[in-house]
């Protein structure tokens, strides 16, 4: 299912929810959208709404501070931006840089994208016993960094404190409408 970002008043990232959650926070006006699919709309019987990609809440909420993103595959992926750290070409896998055997751990510090290939090639051994080097090094994103790409989003889209106007493309997507008594 398609993911929303939500926005809290003062354009700190959040959370990921489902579109259906995101249009519910805009149509109960306590969200409003900041990016949305360019010529995608969601229609309802009386209402008719541009497709969310970002939603920012209307009245800021306090959240507990997050001093770690927490480590996911696809956070790693999404980290190293779905490129292998050893190639540059498409990852699909993640590596340990120490393997898990020789006593690595599913830490960001310790993991990269990689492609097939280059995870079967180095196997079972570290960089250097593989005779391979790392293109770029491993690092721990802030957790609102691993949030934002996760979803996909450029960071850059955060910078100087809100959201540009207009809308991301729908990645090989036709426009379209999206129908709300068809989702439910």
């Amino acid at each position: 299912m398609r993911k929303t970002l939500v926005l809290n008043a003062t354009y700190e990232p959040l959370a990921a929810v489902t579109l259906q959650r995101a249009v519910v926070l805009v149509l109960q006006d306590k969200a409003v959208v900041e990016r949305s699919h360019p010529q995608r709309r969601v229609r309802g019987s009386s209402v008719e709404i541009p497709l969310p990609r970002v939603v920012r809440l209307k009245r800021y909420v306090r959240v507990p501070f997050r001093q770690r993103a927490t480590w996911s595959r696809r956070g790693v992926l999404a980290r190293d931006g779905f490129r292998c750290a050893y190639c540059g070409k498409r990852a699909t896998t993640v590596d340990h840089v120490v393997p898990r055997s020789h006593g690595g751990q599913d830490t960001w510090l310790n993991t990269v994208a990689a492609c097939a290939a280059d995870n079967h090639r180095k196997a079972n051994r570290t960089p250097e016993q593989a005779g391979m080097r790392l293109l770029r090094r491993p690092f721990e994103p802030t957790p609102d960094a691993a949030l934002v790409a996760a979803l996909g989003l450029d960071s850059s889209d955060l910078n100087a404190g809100y959201l540009s106007g207009g809308g991301v493309g729908a990645r090989g997507v036709d426009p379209g409408f999206y129908d709300l008594a068809a989702a439910g």
